[in-house]
């Protein structure tokens, strides 16, 4: 029991120090220059800046997270889980209480270059230990369930695109969205790296005696397809279910997770896959 107590306190720990380190991405880098890299923090800062620095960005964020998560409940019963929904608020209120941090720099590619890398480090802590920080992506996949024929990333893409653009217009300065995308894909490339999923996806192979019930879990906590193969293993002539399931990088460490707390004798394969068609991926 106390083991686990530790544990909890270990993942909770984790989460909110990478939510610190997005949140000083903001105030040291991105949110003095005027940089809205997408998402509901672009938006925040856009709403900041033409409030006349009335509006709180980390507020602006929490405040719109809340309706979507309503939304995304009531469209797509998203089971959000408690790390999630700490790690939005936890986000917020550590965005605007980092606020009197004084910027590091107004070069804009500084700004961006550094600002994305720290974000995307903070972001990559947040998901290695299965919390999100909400933001964009929840309205991506609610938008998902009425054009399933894009995908979630193409829309979250457009999402972010849209918000790079607002604020470019609202700025009146053109260079911003650039330095905006820049911020994106050093963010982007960070998370990648962290996550050791510098491919589009990865693949499991696992091979375990309890695989039914692990392939339950995977599809309904992960909503991820899983196909059982039929297996023999030759030196004890025993008859298995192998189990193959391909799932986004970010994904990869719930699944890692899942096994181990379900078998921990389970024998698991990672592997990169250069590309994926179907469904949730690439059409």
């Amino acid at each position: 029991m106390l083991k686990k107590i530790f544990r909890v306190i270990y993942e909770y720990a984790a989460i909110t120090f990478g939510s610190l380190l997005v949140a000083l991405s903001l105030n040291l880098f991105l949110v003095p220059n005027k940089i809205a890299a997408g998402g509901f923090s672009g938006i925040a800062t856009v709403v900041y800046y033409v409030s006349h620095y009335k509006l709180p960005v980390g507020m602006t964020m929490l405040a719109l997270n809340i309706p979507a998560f309503i939304l995304g409940v009531r469209t797509i019963g998203v089971d959000f889980g408690v790390k999630s929904v700490y790690g939005t608020v936890i986000l917020s209120v550590l965005t605007d209480i980092t606020t009197f941090v004084p910027c590091i720099t107004y070069d804009k590619l500084l700004a961006s270059v550094f600002g994305g890398a720290l974000m995307g480090i903070g972001l990559a802590i947040v998901l290695l230990f299965g919390a999100t920080t909400g933001g964009t992506e929840m309205l991506a996949k609610i938008i998902h369930k009425f054009i399933s024929f894009i995908s979630v990333g193409q829309i979250l893409l457009g999402l972010d695109v849209a918000v790079i653009v607002l604020a470019s217009i609202v700025f009146k300065n053109y260079e911003l969205g650039l330095w905006a995308v820049l911020t994106l894909f050093a963010c982007s490339k960070l998370i990648d790296a962290i996550l050791e999923g510098v491919n589009f996806a990865k693949a499991l192979i696992i091979i375990s005696d309890k695989s039914d019930i692990i392939a339950e879990k995977i599809l309904k906590e992960l909503d991820r397809g899983v196909t059982g193969l039929h297996g023999v293993g030759m030196w004890t002539k025993t008859e298995k279910n192998v189990l193959l399931c391909v799932v986004k990088r970010h994904e990869v460490s719930r699944v890692k997770n899942l096994v181990k707390s379900i078998d921990q004798r389970a024998f698991v394969i990672l592997t990169d896959v250069r590309e994926v068609l179907g469904e949730g991926f690439s059409v």
